[in-house]
Order: C-alpha cells, then structure tokens, then sequence
C-alpha cells in the first residue's frame, strides 16, 4: 500500500466507523455467533499472495463484527465501561503513525515526556497528593497497560522492598546512595516465607499476583454489615496470625471500588494497623472508582485523604470510565524508587547518556516488560478535549443513572438493592416481597436469581453481569449492572430494566408453578 492507497483506505475507514456508531444502538449488545464460527470460516494458512485492501476491509464487516460484542453500545452494562471516544480512535493512528518501542526516553524523547505530563495531570485533576506527582523528583506516575500489570509491578516491588528492609534488620547497611543490596543468605531464608493480603472481594489479580510471584494469598473474609469492606482489624488478625506460624508480611491490596459491588475499603484503619509492619507495602487498586476522584464532593466517601496519607501505590483505569480507549492504566507510587531499585536491569546496549546523566526517565525501570506503547497521547487528546469540566459531567451521568435506577428498583415489588449503590454500579437480586404468592428462603433466592441471570444472559438485547458476594454471614447470588457507558441515556437503562423485570416475572411464575407441582406430588 503506497501513501494514496492508504489516503483512500483510510477515508473509507473512517466512514466506516462513522456507519458503525450512527448505528450502534441499533444492534444486539451481545454477539450472536457460536463457539468457531470463525475459525471454520477462515482458512488454514495465509494466504501465498497478497490480497486487495478492499476485500481485506469488506472482510471485517462480514466476518469480524458478527463476532464482536458491543463495549460502546448503550445496552452495555456488564462489568464496568470500557469507553472509547473519536478523540482516542485518532489519538490511537497517530501513535502507530510514528511506531516505536519506547523503552528509553531516546527512543522518542516526546513519548516519555508527554507520559511525564500526562500522568501529573491525572494525578492532580484526581486529587492525589504531591508525593505521588513526578515534579516531586521522589515518586511519579506511569501509564500500564491494565490494573492487573499494576498490581503485579507493585507486588514486585513491594517483594523487593520487603526484603531490603530485612536485609537491614539483619545488619547489612545501605550503600553510600542509599541502595541495599540484598544479600542471597536473606533471600533464601525470608524469600518463600512472605505473604500477600486482600479480602474476598479484592480483584482476582491479588491471587494472581501472588501465584505468579510463588506465593500465597491471603483473602480475608468481609462482612455485609460492613457493606463487604475490607476492615484493619481483619488485617491485623490476618497478619498477626502469620507471624506466629512465622511467616512475613510484605503486601496489602486495598480497593477502592471492588469488583463485585464497588465496596471501599477502610483504607485508614489497614494503614494505621500497617505502621506496625516495616515490611509491609499497601497498593490502592481503584481500577474503576478512582476517576471519580475527579468529582471533589466524592472524595471524602472514597478516601482520597486516607490514600494520600497511607498508600504506597494508586492505580486506576482512564480506559474504564475515563473516557479513553483501552488501554490506559494510570499507576502512581510515592516512592520512584521503590520501582526502579526492583526493576532496573540496564545492559550496554540500553545505556544512553541522558540516562547516565540522570536528566531523563527510562520508564522500562518502572515496569517488568522493556518495551512499551505511546498511550499517553490518547489521555493528553482527552483531557484537552474534553476538559476537566467535560470529564466531570461525564461521570456525574453515569451517577445520575444509577441514582434515577436505584429508585426504580426500591419502588418495585420483586427486587431489591443488595449494597448500597456505588457511584454507577447498582447490585440488586430478585426477591418477591412478602405480599406475593411466592415465598423463598436465601437459598432458593440464589437459585431463582442463577435461573434470571441464565435467561438475561440467553438474551442478545442487554448484557448485565453476575457474582457471588461472599461474606462471614452467608453466600449471596447477585446481579450488576454498570452504567457510565459515552453513549448510554437513561432511556437505555430504563429500557434495559424492563426487559430485567420481564424476564424476573417468568422466573417467578415458573418457580411457583413447580412448586405447586411438588406440593401435588407430595
């Protein structure tokens, strides 16, 4: 393809993607293909010879897009958001336009430097404190490819920090720049003994992370009446435990705003119990909430002071609810250090002198992979788009729906809310109320709401999610619906909930038929 070849293939492009948008609410939310419908449709090998553009193109309408569930649709409220916005589609070509590794900053001086930028903008339009801007010249900011890469760079850290705290408990000194070299002694004795904590609730990474790193994961039961928070207390209990059984705790993943209902967890307790354990590393995962920081009358409710005060590591994903293409995953820390003494490995052929100098940041030191993708044009095309303000109205409609849809549900007779709404999550499960005919105990409860989400999820028109919220008290089968989507209007929740109705009353009336046919039986 020569440079008019790709002029004209482009322009068609982007009508294309203009026809799929002024359409997109049109089409089913979920893909309606079966398991292989591709891959019998697509030959063995590649092709011996070149193909037409043209027919390449024509080929992602007709075999790509039946397969593709609709992210930006405004009938999408499973997991969370993952929005995408023209400006991040543009800012996405202009940053394959000028492909490169970008793991020094003489790869190309402007990717690392916008980064530089970028994340402080992010850092300050949230209201994370000082010590974690890069100005400070002690912590900083990096932009990851998701939460999870966040949460196993900080375990990483978190390891080594741990282990340089026992290497000088057991009288090695630091080095006359402050490094400590860890001894093989310390790490042979301390290194399989060390422990990483969350609760139940906390994302699947913490156990990830752990089994990556060969070791073991402590999830800490939470409770409903502390709205499935993670508590100090259960922390303490938790760690102290170890410690008699003689092992070390090195890690805590606190979040603000769990997967499963949005919990936040008391993140000024974990930190008071923590000052108790040097060698113990607390990481905010705020994968989805953290944006709303970028509301102020928000942040009380989610910690933001706690955090600034006792968190080593933040992370939270502009390219859930923030507008921006996947992926984007600001990851900030208070200490640059605590990164760059875990990671730096820098051979010959990766030395530069602005690096010897120190006047640069190589961000492959931040990371455990060594190249990396020039994301923070698409964050940089956003916020001076949109603007702070813009940002901001964004989020409060994804707040407004959930509060607008959290009074339908406590109006209706046959749901209820499970947790307190979260910013635009909204937890809720089928449960007749006491003046219906039928009558169910909490374990037929999560069976007829396993059997709603089965017929949600046979539908094509909607796409909601499920979990299981498990707590000391009990095991509780619920749905989520996530709103916050660029293109959803409250007409599209609404509708949405009708359909969740619809399809509750059936389960119902089912359930009561069979049990009357049990009771004839009997």
């Amino acid at each position: 393809m020569d440079i008019e070849q790709f002029r004209k293939a482009g322009y068609a492009a982007i009508d294309s993607i203009c026809d799929y948008y002024s359409n997109i609410s049109n089409v089913p939310v979920k893909a309606q293909v079966q398991p292989g419908y591709l891959i019998d449709q697509l030959p063995k090998e590649a092709p011996e010879n070149g193909q037409e553009f043209d027919e390449i193109s024509k080929d992602f309408g007709k075999l790509i897009l039946p397969g593709i569930t609709h992210w930006q649709s405004p009938s999408f409220f499973a997991y969370f958001p993952s929005n995408s916005t023209f400006e991040c589609m543009l800012a996405d070509l202009y940053s394959a336009s000028v492909a490169n590794p970008g793991f020094n900053w003489i790869c190309s001086p402007a990717c690392t430097e916008l980064e530089q930028v970028v994340v402080e903008w992010a850092a300050r339009m949230l209201g994370l404190s000082e010590n974690f801007w890069g100005s400070s010249g002690i912590g900083g900011g990096v932009i990851m490819g998701s939460a999870s890469d966040s949460a196993f760079t900080a375990a990483i850290a978190a390891r080594e920090k741990a282990l340089r705290q026992l290497s000088i408990q057991n009288g090695v000194k630091p080095a006359e720049n402050g490094q400590v070299e860890i001894p093989d002694s310390i790490r042979q004795e301390y290194g399989q003994k060390l422990v990483v904590y969350g609760s139940t609730q906390t994302h699947s990474i913490g156990a990830k992370s752990a089994l990556m790193l060969g070791l073991p994961f402590r999830a800490i039961p939470v409770s409903a009446e502390d709205q499935y928070s993670l508590r100090g207390e259960s922390v303490k209990e938790a760690i102290e435990k170890d410690k008699q059984d003689g092992l070390v705790p090195f890690l805590v993943y606190a979040t603000i705003g769990t997967t499963s209902t949005g919990a936040i967890d008391r993140i000024g307790e974990i930190g008071e119990v923590l000052k108790e354990y040097p060698t113990v590393f607390l990481h905010v995962d705020a994968a989805w909430a953290g944006v709303a920081n970028a509301l102020p009358k928000y942040r009380e409710s989610l910690r933001l002071q706690e955090v600034n005060e006792y968190a080593d590591s933040f992370c939270t994903n502009f390219h859930k609810w923030g507008l921006t293409t996947f992926d984007c995953s600001i990851f900030c820390v208070k200490n640059r250090q605590d990164l760059t003494q875990a990671l730096d490995v820098t051979p010959s052929y990766l030395r530069s002198k602005e690096a010897d100098a120190g006047t640069v940041i190589d961000y492959r030191n931040w990371q455990p992979a060594l190249g990396r993708r020039f994301r923070s044009i698409k964050l940089w095309f956003v916020l001076r788009s949109y603007g702070i303000q813009g940002f901001q109205k964004h989020l409060e409609r994804g707040i407004e729906h959930c509060d607008e849809l959290a009074k339908v549900v406590e109006s209706s007779k046959n749901f209820e809310i499970v947790t307190k709404p979260s910013l635009s999550l909204l937890v809720f499960r089928l449960k007749p109320s006491s003046t219906t005919a039928v009558q169910v105990d909490d374990d037929e409860l999560n069976i007829i709401n396993q059997r709603l989400y089965t017929n949600l999820d046979l539908r094509y028109d909607v796409f909601l999610s499920q979990t299981v919220l498990h707590s000391k008290e009990s095991n509780k089968f619920v749905l989520r619906l996530a709103m916050g989507g660029v293109n959803t209007t409250f007409k599209d929740v609404e509708k949405t909930w009708k359909i969740i109705e619809e399809e509750g009353e059936k389960v119902l009336d089912d359930w009561e038929k069979q049990k009357k046919e049990l009771e004839i039986e009997s």
